[in-house]
């Protein structure tokens, strides 16, 4: 078998990210249609699209706006949302961070859900990957689904109100997240973390303003990481008695 190459990683990363395409174009277009109802026209639809490519936070601040939310509230949500991007930053740093600058601003720039989960689970398995294949193989699966997500906001902005009530387009949204985060409960403080933010979400949801979010978001963080750190420490002592 001859040796993988950028261009056949890229189309390989593109392949891998295309499932995601069947709940992209849905969610993009609730986007749409909901961002319209909210006051805002086609051309700041696909801005706000292309700017923050980051369909939970777009939704967020969209909904505190429109129920004239303090902006620094709507500010402080949508960065609470969107701290997983700097979650996913650290994890992948030992995988693309010899890259070239330019490089680490695109991926930067396109760090998706989507392309962080297929990224993540093929840099594990194949960890002898040149880091220009891996970065490769991050575009193809980000360029998979980031421009339909753009079309599909405009698509929602064109049509508006005249998408009908039974297409239900909302479903996209946890289709879309049961299906990047399952893949990723590979390990028990993965799986701990993800029960704690139920949990607390839950216990919380109470709070004005979605604050609920946030104090599940950091309880999460907090507990996968204490269970990460205790199973190291019992690793460690059960090699330390070997």
């Amino acid at each position: 078998m001859p040796p993988s190459t950028p261009k056949r990683d890229f189309w390989r990363g593109m392949r891998d990210g295309a499932p995601f395409i069947l709940v992209i174009i849905p969610f993009g277009a609730l986007f749409g249609v909901v961002a319209t109802e909210a006051g805002l026209n086609v051309f700041e639809v696909l801005t706000f699209s292309v700017v923050v490519i980051a369909g939970a936070a777009q939704f967020t601040a969209l909904q505190l706006m429109a129920e004239d939310v303090p902006l620094v509230i709507v500010l402080i949500s949508a960065l609470a949302v969107n701290l997983r991007m700097a979650m996913y930053s650290a994890a992948l740093t030992p995988y693309l961070g010899a890259a070239p600058v330019w490089q680490r601003a695109l991926v930067a720039y396109f760090t998706l859900d989507q392309s962080f989960a297929v990224s993540s689970v093929t840099f594990e398995r194949e960890p002898a990957m040149p880091v220009s294949n891996r970065v490769a193989y991050f575009l193809g699966a980000a360029l998979a689904v980031s421009p339909l997500w753009w079309a599909a906001t405009v698509a929602g902005a064109l049509l508006g109100k005249s998408v009908p009530e039974w297409m239900a387009l909302d479903f996209a949204i946890p289709i879309t997240f049961l299906a990047i985060i399952a893949p990723m409960l590979r390990t028990l403080p993965h799986v701990i973390a993800a029960l704690v933010s139920v949990v607390m979400a839950l216990l919380f949801a109470f709070l004005p303003y979605n604050l609920g979010l946030l104090v599940a978001g950091v309880a999460a963080m907090m507990a996968g990481a204490e269970a990460e750190r205790q199973i190291e420490n019992r690793r460690r002592g059960t090699e330390a008695v070997q």
